[in-house]
């Protein structure tokens, strides 16, 4: 099995920032805040996120907030619960929450619960389980969750709940291992996992685990991706199955997704490495006690030093 190449890692995601004219930078224009958040998580994750520039990421972060209270994907974009949750996520990692009007902030987000307890993404109202999870993360971080009905929440997330163990995006829909993230991380943080049937949903997913390559995929008879191993790791870790799956298996199977020479991680062996994919590689090795890394909180998606500072130590 190879080892980790931290250190090309580090400096492909900050040379992405620096190459503001290349193609990937320009179809990842209004995902921007999205891309800073993996970034630099996965900077800290491997104990470098000195190498970037504090104040100049949060001078940025700021100028995409919108009166509204929400932050849009980049400056002069319209604000949206994805980004507001990355952006609260990346002046967390800096521990420069104080730099936010908390209130109106949280205002934004908790405005966007619907009757039913369910959560539109912005303004337009498109409905998702990955909006509930988004919107209890951000108040939670913000400790503001009394801000929404939590409990119709949690009963609407239980209401996309299917035979299989698994969550969709909405009452119905297919179980998906992206889904069950936001569904079991948002029951989590609520402190709700009791009504999952845990041995129904772990086996779903450890069913997930590719017995030849050893990676994770999202739904049955698709191909093992890299980002599954958070998206489907941390609900098992979440609902204490982590042990149903091999995770020696899993550790070489993200290994052998790094471009070892110029630094990244792909979403299958020798595909082109991205930013995405990066952090959820270094995010997975984390999970799995890979050395030298960081630890990351499972639900929140953070370092585990960056939760217990805002949650335990407010």
């Amino acid at each position: 099995m190879g080892e980790l190449a931290s250190q090309k890692h580090v400096q492909f995601i900050v040379s992405v920032e620096k190459k503001k004219d290349s193609f990937e930078s320009v179809v990842m224009e209004h995902i921007r805040m999205n891309g800073a958040y993996w970034g630099l998580t996965a900077l800290d994750l491997l104990g470098k996120l000195h190498a970037v520039d504090v104040e100049e990421v949060v001078s940025w972060v700021l100028q995409c907030h919108h009166d509204s209270g929400g932050f849009g994907g980049n400056i002069g974009h319209d604000p949206h619960v994805l980004y507001t949750l990355s952006a609260v996520q990346v002046l967390a990692l800096f521990d420069k929450l104080d730099v936010l009007d908390i209130e109106k902030v949280a205002s934004y987000v908790a405005g966007l619960q619907n009757e039913d307890g369910s959560f539109s993404g912005d303004m337009w109202g498109e409905i998702d389980t990955r909006f509930s999870y988004i919107a209890i993360s951000c108040l939670s971080l913000l400790h503001r969750l009394d801000k929404i009905n939590v409990e119709k929440a949690v009963n609407y997330i239980l209401s996309c709940k299917n035979h299989d163990g698994g969550f969709g995006c909405i009452p119905g829909a297919e179980s998906h291992a992206g889904q069950i993230f936001c569904c079991v991380g948002a029951l989590a943080i609520t402190g709700s996992l009791h009504h999952i049937d845990k041995d129904l949903l772990g086996w779903w997913l450890c069913e997930r685990q590719d017995n030849k390559t050893g990676g994770l995929n999202g739904r049955p008879e698709k191909l093992p991706d890299v980002c599954y191993s958070w998206w489907a790791l941390s609900s098992l870790i979440m609902i204490d199955r982590v042990h149903w799956i091999n995770k020696d298996k899993l550790i070489k199977f993200i290994l052998d997704c790094q471009d070892i020479e110029n630094g990244g991680i792909s979403d299958r062996p020798d595909d082109a490495v991205d930013v995405y994919h990066t952090y959820f590689g270094v995010a997975g090795l984390s999970l799995l006690e890979y050395p030298e890394l960081k630890a990351i909180d499972p639900a929140y998606a953070l370092p585990v030093d960056v939760v217990n500072r805002i949650i335990l130590d407010r």
